[in-house]
């Protein structure tokens, strides 16, 4: 089972790769690799291939099946491998974060990046090259920011500062010590326009969070309380207050988009 979490190694030699093959049995091929938890390279080129079809429609409906396989497994093998040794689960997070990006799922590709770095951060206790350099925390903050998850660049600004921090001072230069101020204003100043922009979402995403809560309640109510046969009457009203909760949520929304 170790094994075949292992990532491909270049030397490795791999049967030769056919393009020709149908997209359907290509997708199917990849399908098999994943339940077979093949997570090496050689899985991630059948992914190319499956994404390499010239009919553009088509490659929508392919890009769409394909990012739901890799979520719904993606959730399970993380599971599996939970308990195995930091370097498959390494492997593992690091292979789902290559095909996330093949598939163009951003929020899940910066999900596992951040799984990712998080596991090589534990891991460097023991191994000092797998250790996250301040610079690649900040890439993945602004990558973040770029792609408009603001609370998530905020975590990578954290751990950029972190690592600036927790080096050690004997070991900085001069002109190091220097260009690290730099940065750390650079951060922060990253940091700080990243919780702004998540300020107002917040509150977005707390009032629709309870408008669906009375709304749910409301429905529970209604079904704890049965009244017989339902009246035309009594389902107008349900449905008016639906109506004004979606309304409300809807005004709460232009209120907070006119805020930005």
């Amino acid at each position: 089972m170790a094994e075949a979490y292992k990532r491909s190694t270049r030397g490795t030699r791999h049967p030769t790769f056919k393009m020709p093959r149908p997209a359907p049995k290509r997708l199917s091929l990849f399908r098999d690799q994943i339940e077979n938890r093949r997570f090496g390279d050689w899985t991630l080129r059948i992914l190319e291939s499956v994404l390499s079809a010239k009919d553009v429609e088509s490659l929508v409906d392919t890009r769409s099946s394909l990012r739901e396989l890799l979520r719904s497994e993606a959730v399970y093998v993380l599971r599996e491998v939970s308990r195995n040794s930091a370097d498959e689960k390494l492997s593992v997070a690091e292979f789902f974060v290559q095909a996330f990006a093949l598939v163009g799922d951003v929020e899940s590709c910066l999900a596992l990046r951040y799984e990712a770095m998080i596991l090589r951060e534990l891991k460097y206790m023991t191994q000092d090259t797998l250790r996250v350099c301040y610079e690649e925390w900040l890439r993945f903050a602004e990558d973040s920011l770029h792609n408009g998850y603001y609370s998530i660049a905020v975590k990578g600004c954290d751990h950029a500062l972190f690592s600036i921090q927790s080096k050690e001072i004997a070991d900085i230069q001069p002109y190091d010590f220097c260009m690290e101020s730099q940065m750390v204003r650079k951060i922060k100043k990253l940091r700080n326009r990243a919780l702004e922009l998540d300020a107002p979402r917040s509150v977005q995403t707390r009032t629709a969070d309870y408008l669906k809560e009375k709304a749910i309640q409301f429905q529970k109510n209604q079904e704890s309380h049965p009244t017989g046969a339902r009246c035309p009457a009594s389902l107008l009203f349900r449905n008016a207050i639906k109506a004004r909760n979606m309304k409300k949520l809807r005004k709460s929304q232009e209120l907070m988009d006119n805020e930005d």
